[in-house]
C-alpha cells in the first residue's frame, strides 16, 4: 500500500515518538494497590478454589512452624533438666511428624501457587492477543510488533509474578512472622519488642529501594521492548542487511540493546541486592539485644535457658520470612512497570466496530459509492479530501495516482479499516458503518500487492478464509488461480508447509495461492491493491490471468502502478493529494492531456518497448474481463 506511506509513517513516528512518555506517565500514574486489586479481581477471583487451598497450605506451613521453638523449649527445660527419656523421643517423633506436615503443606502452596501462576500468564495471554487482533489497523500501526511480543512474553510473566509472589507468598510469609511472633509475645513481651524494634527501620528502607527498583525495571522492560523490535526488524529485512552488507551494523545496534538491557537489570539487581546487608546487620543487632538481655534474664533467673533458646530459634526462624514480606515491596514496583505496559493492551477498545441497531449487508449487485468522503490520520495529517468515487455492479474501477496521494486508504476505506471523517462509503446504498463487521468483509476478498502467508500448508492457506472447504473445492480454486500445476510439483503437493511468510515459494507463487484464497472465498466484490507491480514480467502474466479469472462477474477496485494492467478498466480515477483530479477511461483520460497522460506517456515509452509481447497479452487478459462485465 505504497501509496499511504507518507502520511502512515508520519503519524507513527509522531504516535512512538510520544509512545513511552506516556507510558512512563501511566507507570507515575498506576498504584501499587490498584495494580493489586485489579489483578487480584480479574485473575485470582476466577481460581478461588486454588487461591482457598494455597492459602490453607499457607496457615498449615505458618502454625507448624511456630510449633518449632516450642519443641526447642521442651527439650532444654524438660528432657535435658530432668534427664527424661520418654519426652526425648516423643518430641524427636513429634518434631519428625511437625516436619512432614509442614512438608506436604508446603509442596500443596507450591503446586497450588505455580497452577495459579500459569493460569494468570494464559489468561493474560490470550486476553492481550484477543485484543490485539481485534483492535484497529490505526493503533496497530502506532507500535512495533517486537513491543507486542515483549509484553506478551515479559511483561506477562512480571504481572504473575506479582501476583502469586506478592499476594499469595506474602500471605503465606506474613501468618509464619504473625505465628512465631505471637509465640515470642507470648514467652516475653519485652525481649519480644526488643527484637521488633529494627523491623520499623528495615521497612522504611526496603520502600525507598522499591522506587528504584520500579523505576530500574521499567527502564529494563523498554529496553526488552526495543531490544525485540530490533531482532524482529532485522530478521525480516535479513536479504537488505546482506545486499548492503550491513551484518556489522546490526549486530552493533542490536549488542548496543542488549548493554542497555543488561545495564537497567543490573541497576534493578544491585537496587534489591542492597537490601541483604541492611536487613542481615538489623537482624544482627535483634538477635545480639535478645542474646544480651535474655542471657541477663537467665543469670537472673528471670528465663529458663529453654525459653531463651526458643525465643532465639523463633527470632531466626522469623527473619527470613520476614525479609521476604520486606522484598515484597520491590517484587510489586516490578509488577506494576510491567502492568504500565500490559493494562494499555488489555483495555483498548476498537472504534472500528459493528454498531448495536447494526444488520448484515444485503449485497445485491456489490455497487460501491464513495460520497465526498474526507480522512486524516491521528496526528492531523490529512489523506483524503472529498473523495467521490462509483463503482458499478460487475465493473472494474481502477485508482492511479503518484505514491502517497490516497489511494490504499481509499481501498482501506471499503473494508473499513479507517472510517471516514465526514462522508459515506455506501455499498448497494447501504452506509457501510450501518452493517455488521463480519458481513461487511465477508463479502470482500483483498489481494495485495505483498500476499502474506502463514507458515502451513498450501491447503491451508488458501482455505484461510473458507476452513470449511473441501479439498475438490481448494483444488478448483488453485485450478482457476493458475497454481494447481506448481503446487503439484511441491514435495508434498497441497500439504506442502510454505514456511516464514511463505519464503519457501517464489513472488508469483504466493500471489496465485492468494488468488486462490480469494477465489475460494467467492466474495462479490474484489479489491485489488497493486496485485502485480512486484512481479517480474513472466510471473506478472501468470498472475494476471489468474487475477482476470477472479475479477469475472465481481465488482472490482483495483490500485496499480502499472497502468497497462488497467488500461481497459471500465473506469479511471487518477487521485493525489487526496483528491480526484480525472477520472475517465483510458483513452479519454489520455486524449485531457492531464497527469494521467503523462503518467501513461512516461510509463509506456519506459516500460514497452516494441518487441514486448508480453504486456499486449496481459491487456488482451484484462480486455476480456471488462467486456464480459
Amino acid at each position: 500500500m505504497s501509496d499511504t506511506t507518507a502520511p502512515e509513517k508520519k503519524a507513527d513516528v509522531h504516535s512512538k515518538g510520544h509512545r513511552r512518555q506516556v507510558v512512563e506517565s501511566a507507570q507515575d500514574e498506576m498504584k501499587t494497590f490498584d495494580v493489586l486489586k485489579r489483578t487480584a479481581t480479574e485473575y485470582l477471583w476466577p481460581n478461588w478454589r486454588l487461591v482457598v487451598l494455597s492459602l490453607l497450605g499457607s496457615v498449615v506451613v505458618a502454625g507448624t512452624t511456630g510449633i518449632l521453638p516450642w519443641l526447642i523449649q521442651q527439650v532444654f527445660d524438660e528432657v535435658l533438666d530432668n534427664k527424661d527419656m520418654t519426652k526425648l523421643v516423643l518430641i524427636a517423633v513429634g518434631t519428625v511428624a511437625v516436619s512432614a506436615f509442614k512438608g506436604g503443606a508446603a509442596y500443596t502452596t507450591n503446586i497450588t501457587k505455580n497452577a495459579i501462576g500459569q493460569k494468570i500468564i494464559s489468561a493474560i495471554q490470550s486476553r492481550m492477543f484477543a485484543r490485539i487482533m481485534r483492535a484497529d489497523l490505526a493503533w496497530i500501526a502506532n507500535t512495533h510488533s517486537g513491543r507486542f511480543i515483549s509484553s506478551f512474553m515479559t511483561d506477562a510473566g512480571r504481572v504473575r509474578d506479582t501476583v502469586t509472589m506478592s499476594i499469595i507468598d506474602f500471605t503465606q510469609n506474613f501468618l509464619t512472622v504473625i505465628a512465631l511472633m505471637g509465640g515470642m509475645f507470648f514467652m516475653n513481651w519485652k525481649l519480644a519488642l526488643l527484637g521488633c524494634s529494627v523491623i520499623p527501620f528495615g521497612m522504611l528502607y526496603m520502600r525507598k529501594l522499591g522506587k528504584k527498583t520500579r523505576k530500574a525495571s521499567r527502564q529494563g522492560l523498554e529496553g526488552t521492548g526495543d531490544l525485540t523490535a530490533q531482532i524482529s526488524e532485522a530478521l525480516g529485512g535479513i536479504r537488505v542487511v546482506k545486499a548492503y552488507n550491513q551484518e556489522e551494523r546490526e549486530i552493533a545496534r542490536v549488542t548496543g540493546s542488549v548493554q542497555t538491557v543488561l545495564r537497567h537489570a543490573m541497576r534493578g539487581f544491585r537496587a534489591k541486592a542492597k537490601a541483604s546487608p541492611l536487613t542481615e546487620s538489623l537482624s544482627g543487632v535483634g538477635i545480639a539485644g535478645v542474646i544480651y538481655f535474655g542471657g541477663l534474664a537467665v543469670i537472673d533467673a528471670h528465663l529458663t535457658k529453654g525459653e531463651l533458646m526458643a525465643f532465639i530459634s523463633a527470632m531466626m526462624l522469623a527473619y527470613q520470612p520476614l525479609k521476604s514480606v520486606a522484598n515484597t515491596q520491590t517484587i510489586m514496583q516490578e509488577g506494576v512497570a510491567a502492568a504500565a505496559r500490559v493494562f494499555p493492551i488489555l483495555d483498548i477498545e476498537p472504534k472500528i466496530v459493528s454498531l448495536p441497531d447494526a444488520k448484515p449487508i444485503e449485497i445485491s449487485a456489490g455497487a460501491i459509492r464513495f460520497e465526498n468522503v474526507h480522512f486524516a490520520y491521528a496526528d492531523g495529517t490529512p489523506a483524503l479530501k472529498g473523495v467521490s468515487i462509483d463503482v458499478p455492479r460487475g465493473h472494474t474501477v481502477a485508482l492511479v495516482g503518484p505514491s502517497g496521494g490516497g489511494k490504499s486508504t481509499t481501498l482501506n476505506m471499503v473494508p473499513r479499516f479507517y472510517d471516514p471523517a465526514s462522508g459515506r462509503v455506501l455499498i448497494d446504498g447501504q452506509d457501510i458503518r450501518d452493517v455488521t463487521l463480519p458481513s461487511l468483509r465477508q463479502s470482500i476478498s483483498l489481494v495485495t500487492q505483498e500476499p502474506f502467508l502463514f507458515d502451513d500448508t498450501v491447503r491451508a492457506n488458501i482455505a484461510y478464509g473458507r476452513p470449511d472447504a473441501t479439498a475438490a473445492e481448494i483444488e478448483t480454486a488453485a485450478r482457476n488461480a493458475a497454481a494447481h500445476d506448481f503446487i503439484m510439483a511441491l514435495p508434498r503437493g497441497y500439504d506442502t508447509r510454505v514456511g516464514e511468510a511463505g519464503m519457501k515459494l517464489s513472488g508469483g507463487q504466493r500471489q496465485r495461492i492468494a488468488i486462490a484464497r480469494a477465489m475460494l472465498k467467492n466474495a462479490p466484490i474484489l479489491l485489488l491493491d497493486e496485485a502485480t507491480s512486484a512481479l517480474d514480467t513472466a510471473s506478472e502474466l501468470q498472475v494476471q490471468t489468474a487475477l482476470s479469472a477472479l475479477m469475472e462477474g465481481r465488482t472490482t477496485l483495483v490500485i496499480a502502478h502499472r497502468l497497462s494492467t488497467i488500461k481497459h478498466a471500465n473506469n479511471i480515477y487518477v487521485i493525489d493529494g487526496g483528491r480526484v483530479l480525472e477520472s475517465g477511461d483510458h483513452a479519454s483520460l489520455v486524449a485531457q492531456g492531464g497527469l494521467y497522460a503523462e503518467l501513461s506517456r512516461s510509463q509506456f515509452e519506459r516500460d514497452i518497448p516494441e518487441d514486448d509481447e508480453t504486456a499486449p497479452e496481459a491487456d488482451t487478459a484484462v480486455k476480456a474481463v471488462v467486456a464480459r462485465a
